[in-house]
């Protein structure tokens, strides 16, 4: 029987470090639903990695992910080109977003965080929920799909840290003010870096506002078999992988998950330098 083949159908470079490559992936694709991730290899010798879905369509038999270019085989990824293939790709692994008319979903995100967000979100309002978008990047020029967020939201609200487009400031900034002008919110869905989370779900908690957080722990197989994405969530040991990547954000220990999640930064230097001085 032959392997399968992880065709790129298509490359682009949304910022200059953030490249999205849809990918042919039959399978995948007509299994996939909103929140849930892949694990891919680009080579033979390569790590495997986690990347969540930034969309899907059985009909072409395809996916979309969106990768940060920000380690040794997230640089190689944005080196790949139309007509390029992968070694590996398995999925569509973890549980996804639970997909209810909960009424008023504020859905916060930021980064490379908000590819995550637009199939969440797009599947939310297509569940019958009032959809609130809040998206935020450093600058106007390191947001990415806001256009996409934007057609499936009902209202959206974007922030900039140096204002050079909408809120000049956070996006909890934003959700704040929401709160604090009595909106009707049942719901905060967060997804991005661990401190925006930690924030959002610290900002959520006083008024008891439901939130579900989409975390990023390092994972190994995506499986639940190495352990490698333990995370703490109310006081007990979860898997990221199977028991995730969604988790009630009031009761995640984000102190445990930013620490584990720098045990390898000294490694990931190393590989990033070979990497580099090896091009």
């Amino acid at each position: 029987m032959c392997a399968n083949v992880y065709d790129i159908v298509k490359a682009e470079k949304l910022t200059p470090d953030v490249t999205r490559l849809e990918i042919a992936a039959p399978h995948i694709a007509k299994k996939a639903m909103a929140g849930q991730f892949v694990m891919l290899t680009v080579d033979e010798h390569g790590e495997r990695i986690p990347l969540t879905m930034a969309d899907f369509s059985p009909e072409n038999g395809t996916i979309t992910i969106a990768a940060l270019e920000i380690g040794k085989t997230t640089k190689k990824l944005g080196t790949l080109k139309a007509g390029d293939s992968l070694f590996s790709l398995v999925g569509p692994l973890g549980l996804p977003t639970e997909l209810k008319n909960h009424g008023t979903v504020v859905c916060v995100g930021g980064g490379i965080g908000l590819a995550l967000m637009y199939p969440v979100v797009r599947a939310l309002k297509q569940a019958g929920n009032q959809m609130i978008s809040i998206i935020g990047a450093k600058t106007k020029d390191l947001l990415i799909y806001e256009d996409e967020i934007e057609d499936v939201s009902d209202e959206l609200h974007v922030c900039t840290d140096d204002g050079s487009k909408g809120h000049h400031g956070f996006v909890s900034d934003v959700l704040q003010k929401l709160i604090d002008d009595k909106r009707d919110i049942n719901v905060v869905y967060a997804v991005g870096p661990i401190i925006m989370m930690k924030v959002i779900a610290n900002l959520t908690k006083p008024y008891n506002i439901h939130t579900v957080v989409s975390l990023n722990p390092i994972m190994v197989d995506g499986t639940g078999m190495c352990g490698s994405c333990r995370v703490i969530i109310d006081g007990e040991t979860k898997f990221g992988c199977v028991d995730g990547p969604e988790f009630d954000g009031h009761k995640v220990d984000f102190e445990n998950l930013t620490a584990r999640n720098r045990r390898y930064l000294a490694e990931e230097e190393v590989s990033l330098r070979n990497f580099k001085e090896a091009g």
